[in-house]
């Protein structure tokens, strides 16, 4: 297989209080950044597991980074095609 291209992701979380919040960041080789943002939110009768916390914030950082990936390459379908692209995941 021929590799093509490299994105690498930088995922980078926050904690304050009962919130962990993710930010999923990947810059294409054209300079094209995508942010992606994802938040968990501790119940307050749970224990305080950090690392729960962070994996939730951090799958959904990653999942709105892949939607919104999926979004452009819809919009780059489109402009081709000039017809509507249906695209999922």
């Amino acid at each position: 297989m021929t590799m093509v291209d490299h994105w690498p992701v930088d995922v980078t979380l926050h904690e304050e209080g009962s919130e962990t919040r993710a930010e999923a960041h990947m810059t294409r080789n054209d300079g094209i950044k995508v942010t992606g943002h994802g938040l968990a939110r501790r119940n307050p009768d749970d224990r305080k597991v950090t690392e729960i916390g962070e994996e939730i914030a951090a799958a959904r950082a990653l999942s709105d980074l892949a939607h919104k990936l999926l979004s452009t390459a819809a919009g780059s379908i489109e402009s081709i095609t000039h017809e509507r692209a249906h695209l999922h995941m």
